[in-house]
Protein backbone atom coordinates (compact mmCIF):
# COMPACT_ATOMS: atom_id res chain seq x y z
CA UNK A 1 0.00 0.00 0.00
CA UNK A 2 1.18 3.45 -0.80
CA UNK A 3 2.29 6.04 2.05
CA UNK A 4 0.48 9.38 2.17
CA UNK A 5 1.62 12.06 4.56
CA UNK A 6 -0.09 14.39 5.48
CA UNK A 7 1.54 18.04 6.62
CA UNK A 8 0.20 19.71 9.56
CA UNK A 9 2.30 23.17 8.05
CA UNK A 10 0.55 25.58 11.09
CA UNK A 11 3.04 25.33 14.20
CA UNK A 12 1.57 27.90 16.16
CA UNK A 13 -0.23 27.86 19.11
CA UNK A 14 -4.13 27.65 18.62
CA UNK A 15 -3.74 26.56 14.84
CA UNK A 16 -6.63 25.45 13.11
CA UNK A 17 -4.36 23.10 10.88
CA UNK A 18 -4.27 20.41 13.12
CA UNK A 19 -7.98 19.42 12.97
CA UNK A 20 -8.10 20.08 9.42
CA UNK A 21 -5.26 17.87 8.73
CA UNK A 22 -7.11 15.09 11.30
CA UNK A 23 -10.05 15.83 9.50
CA UNK A 24 -8.30 15.23 6.25
CA UNK A 25 -6.31 12.31 7.48
CA UNK A 26 -9.52 10.57 8.33
CA UNK A 27 -11.05 11.15 5.18
CA UNK A 28 -8.14 9.75 3.61
CA UNK A 29 -8.40 6.54 5.46
CA UNK A 30 -11.90 6.07 4.28
CA UNK A 31 -10.97 6.22 1.13
CA UNK A 32 -8.49 3.10 1.47
CA UNK A 33 -5.81 3.72 -1.08
CA UNK A 34 -3.09 4.74 1.23
CA UNK A 35 -1.41 3.94 4.31
CA UNK A 36 -1.72 7.71 6.00
CA UNK A 37 0.91 9.50 8.27
CA UNK A 38 0.14 12.72 9.81
CA UNK A 39 3.33 14.95 10.24
CA UNK A 40 3.25 17.46 12.02
CA UNK A 41 5.66 20.07 11.36
CA UNK A 42 5.75 21.54 14.84
CA UNK A 43 6.59 18.25 16.55
CA UNK A 44 9.23 17.32 13.43
CA UNK A 45 10.98 21.12 14.97
CA UNK A 46 13.17 21.46 12.11
CA UNK A 47 15.92 24.47 12.76
CA UNK A 48 16.22 27.08 10.37
CA UNK A 49 18.04 25.46 7.63
CA UNK A 50 21.32 25.31 8.69
CA UNK A 51 22.85 22.43 6.70
CA UNK A 52 26.24 23.54 5.26
CA UNK A 53 25.79 21.74 1.98
CA UNK A 54 23.09 22.00 -0.54
CA UNK A 55 20.34 19.32 -0.47
CA UNK A 56 20.96 18.28 -4.09
CA UNK A 57 24.48 16.78 -2.69
CA UNK A 58 22.30 14.63 0.13
CA UNK A 59 25.81 15.07 2.77
CA UNK A 60 23.57 15.93 5.54
CA UNK A 61 25.53 16.81 8.96
CA UNK A 62 22.68 16.62 11.43
CA UNK A 63 20.69 13.87 12.78
CA UNK A 64 17.16 15.75 12.33
CA UNK A 65 17.89 16.31 8.93
CA UNK A 66 18.60 12.58 8.25
CA UNK A 67 15.42 11.82 10.17
CA UNK A 68 14.07 14.26 8.07
CA UNK A 69 15.37 12.79 4.71
CA UNK A 70 14.47 9.37 6.12
CA UNK A 71 10.77 10.30 6.73
CA UNK A 72 9.88 12.02 3.42
CA UNK A 73 11.71 9.45 1.53
CA UNK A 74 9.50 6.83 2.78
CA UNK A 75 6.29 8.52 1.37
CA UNK A 76 4.81 8.13 -2.25
CA UNK A 77 2.25 11.21 -1.90
CA UNK A 78 2.07 13.99 -0.20
CA UNK A 79 -1.21 16.50 1.46
CA UNK A 80 0.21 19.68 2.48
CA UNK A 81 -2.19 21.57 4.60
CA UNK A 82 -1.83 24.79 4.51
CA UNK A 83 -2.72 28.22 6.30
CA UNK A 84 -2.44 31.11 3.92
CA UNK A 85 0.07 34.42 5.71
CA UNK A 86 0.46 37.29 3.91
CA UNK A 87 -0.71 36.57 0.75
CA UNK A 88 1.44 33.24 0.78
CA UNK A 89 1.93 29.91 3.17
CA UNK A 90 4.15 29.88 5.78
CA UNK A 91 7.65 29.89 6.80
CA UNK A 92 7.82 26.45 8.71
CA UNK A 93 6.53 24.70 5.69
CA UNK A 94 9.12 26.65 2.89
CA UNK A 95 11.58 25.71 5.51
CA UNK A 96 10.66 22.01 5.63
CA UNK A 97 10.19 22.12 1.79
CA UNK A 98 13.70 23.54 1.46
CA UNK A 99 15.91 21.09 3.75
CA UNK A 100 15.46 18.10 0.95
CA UNK A 101 15.97 17.60 -2.81
CA UNK A 102 15.47 14.25 -4.16
CA UNK A 103 13.29 12.47 -1.38
CA UNK A 104 10.73 15.14 -2.98
CA UNK A 105 10.93 14.17 -6.56
CA UNK A 106 8.26 12.61 -8.75
CA UNK A 107 5.59 12.07 -5.91
CA UNK A 108 2.30 13.84 -6.39
CA UNK A 109 0.87 16.26 -3.87
CA UNK A 110 -2.28 17.76 -3.34
CA UNK A 111 -3.29 20.96 -0.72
CA UNK A 112 -5.46 21.68 1.74
CA UNK A 113 -5.71 25.14 2.41
CA UNK A 114 -8.12 27.30 4.76
CA UNK A 115 -8.49 30.91 5.37
CA UNK A 116 -10.75 33.61 5.18
CA UNK A 117 -12.88 34.72 2.29
CA UNK A 118 -9.73 33.62 0.06
CA UNK A 119 -9.99 30.45 1.69
CA UNK A 120 -6.08 29.92 1.59
CA UNK A 121 -6.19 30.26 -2.34
CA UNK A 122 -3.23 32.75 -2.39
CA UNK A 123 -0.84 30.45 -0.52
CA UNK A 124 -1.14 27.73 -2.57
CA UNK A 125 -0.93 30.12 -5.65
CA UNK A 126 2.71 31.08 -4.13
CA UNK A 127 3.82 27.05 -3.59
CA UNK A 128 3.10 25.38 -6.77
CA UNK A 129 6.10 27.10 -8.46
CA UNK A 130 8.32 25.70 -5.09
CA UNK A 131 7.01 22.39 -6.11
CA UNK A 132 7.45 22.38 -9.46
CA UNK A 133 11.33 23.39 -9.00
CA UNK A 134 11.47 19.95 -7.23
CA UNK A 135 10.18 18.01 -9.61
CA UNK A 136 7.16 17.72 -7.36
CA UNK A 137 3.77 17.01 -9.31
CA UNK A 138 0.93 19.36 -7.60
CA UNK A 139 -2.69 18.41 -8.55
CA UNK A 140 -5.61 20.66 -9.92
CA UNK A 141 -7.57 18.56 -7.76
CA UNK A 142 -7.42 20.70 -4.05
CA UNK A 143 -9.57 21.42 -0.68
CA UNK A 144 -10.05 25.49 -0.33
CA UNK A 145 -11.82 26.05 3.01
CA UNK A 146 -12.96 29.67 3.15
CA UNK A 147 -14.16 31.16 6.77
CA UNK A 148 -12.74 27.74 8.22
CA UNK A 149 -13.52 28.86 12.19
CA UNK A 150 -17.14 28.13 10.70
CA UNK A 151 -16.71 24.49 10.30
CA UNK A 152 -14.49 24.24 13.81
CA UNK A 153 -16.98 22.73 16.32
CA UNK A 154 -17.14 23.39 20.14
CA UNK A 155 -15.30 20.47 20.73
CA UNK A 156 -12.03 21.55 18.35
CA UNK A 157 -13.41 19.20 15.62
CA UNK A 158 -13.91 20.24 11.74
CA UNK A 159 -17.56 19.19 10.50
CA UNK A 160 -16.93 19.46 6.90
CA UNK A 161 -19.52 20.45 4.36
CA UNK A 162 -20.59 17.86 0.95
CA UNK A 163 -18.59 20.15 -1.19
CA UNK A 164 -15.24 19.71 0.65
CA UNK A 165 -15.19 15.84 1.36
CA UNK A 166 -16.57 15.63 -2.55
CA UNK A 167 -13.35 17.78 -3.15
CA UNK A 168 -11.08 15.44 -0.76
CA UNK A 169 -12.27 12.34 -2.90
CA UNK A 170 -11.49 14.16 -6.21
CA UNK A 171 -7.99 15.06 -4.66
CA UNK A 172 -7.17 11.33 -3.01
CA UNK A 173 -8.42 9.41 -5.98
CA UNK A 174 -5.65 11.51 -8.47
CA UNK A 175 -2.85 11.49 -5.67
CA UNK A 176 -3.52 7.66 -6.10
CA UNK A 177 -3.68 7.56 -9.80
CA UNK A 178 -0.67 10.01 -9.95
CA UNK A 179 1.31 7.86 -7.01
CA UNK A 180 1.14 5.14 -9.46
CA UNK A 181 1.76 6.27 -12.51
CA UNK A 182 5.05 8.27 -11.02
CA UNK A 183 6.17 4.87 -9.12
CA UNK A 184 8.88 4.20 -11.90
CA UNK A 185 10.19 7.42 -12.33
CA UNK A 186 10.58 7.31 -8.02
CA UNK A 187 12.68 4.02 -9.11
CA UNK A 188 14.64 5.10 -11.44
CA UNK A 189 15.44 8.33 -9.66
CA UNK A 190 15.99 6.55 -6.52
CA UNK A 191 18.52 4.15 -8.31
CA UNK A 192 20.78 7.48 -9.75
CA UNK A 193 21.39 8.76 -6.14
Amino acid sequence: MPKLQIFIASTRPGRVGLPVAEWFAERARRHGFFEVELVDLARVNLPFMDEPNHPMLRRYTHEHTRRWSASVDSADAFVFVTPEYNHSFNAPLKNAIDYLNHEWRYKPVGLVSYGGVAAGTRAVQMITPVLTALMMVPLTEAVHIPFVSQFLSEDGQIHANEVMEQAADAMLTQLGRWSEALEPQRARSAQAV
